[in-house]
Parts: C-alpha cells; structure tokens; sequence
C-alpha cells in the first residue's frame, strides 16, 4: 500500500472521491482533513496511484497508544473491487492484527468479507 502526502495527489484523490458520493464518505472526510493539515495524525492509503482499487484511512501506526482501543484503531475504507478488499484484509500490513479495530464503509458486501477473511483465521468478528 502506498501512503498518499503530496498534496496534489491528495486533491486529486478527493476530487475523485467526491463523484462517487455517498459510498465515499467515510474515507473523503478523512481524505480532506489530511489534505488540509492533517491536525488529527491520519494517514491515507492506496493499493496503487493513480489508478486505485482500495482507499484506506488510519491513525499513524505511531500514534496509536492501546492495541485494544478499537475506537481509535478505526479503518475507514472505500474500493472499487471486492477483490482488492479480501487483499487488504488478507495479506498487507496495513490492517494489523495485533490491534482490535474497527473497519468502517458504506458499501454492499464489506460486512461479508471481514466476514469470511476472519472465520478463515479463527478469528472472532462483531
């Protein structure tokens, strides 16, 4: 995954996000906050640039302070595929698994891939 901080990239990203309303949501405010500043610690990351799959937003892995604190090891995501999605679960570090987190999105089949990703790890999901 690549961490997007140049601020052109960033207003290109947002620019993008912002046509594909509401189901962007989650990741555009986060998006838009790094862009300006960035005052909350919040990094951005794409599967590949220009061209994305996935967005995924998070704390700065250096500012995360209790790995059971899944309220601020919240993952906002947006992708394209589905695909791309059970590989960010499956096999980047981007989504550790030595921290509790919580995954938000507002898209169709997000629920089914933590899902299915976890009970393939024996791991338990609420």
């Amino acid at each position: 995954m690549l961490i997007l901080r140049c601020p052109a990239q960033l207003q290109l990203l947002e620019e993008t996000l912002r046509k594909s309303l509401p189901t962007t949501l989650p990741v555009l405010g986060t998006v838009m906050t790094v862009a300006r500043g960035n005052p909350a610690s919040h990094e951005v990351l794409v599967d590949s640039w220009p061209h994305f799959s996935i967005v995924l937003t998070r704390l700065r892995p250096e500012d995360h302070r209790d790995p059971k604190d899944y309220y601020t090891n919240q993952l906002s995501v947006f992708y394209r595929d589905k695909g791309a999605l059970q590989a960010l679960l499956e096999g980047t570090e981007a989504v550790t698994r030595e921290r509790a987190f919580q995954i938000l999105g507002m898209q169709d089949g997000l629920d089914e891939a933590v899902q299915e990703v976890a009970s393939a790890r024996g791991l338990k999901v609420e």
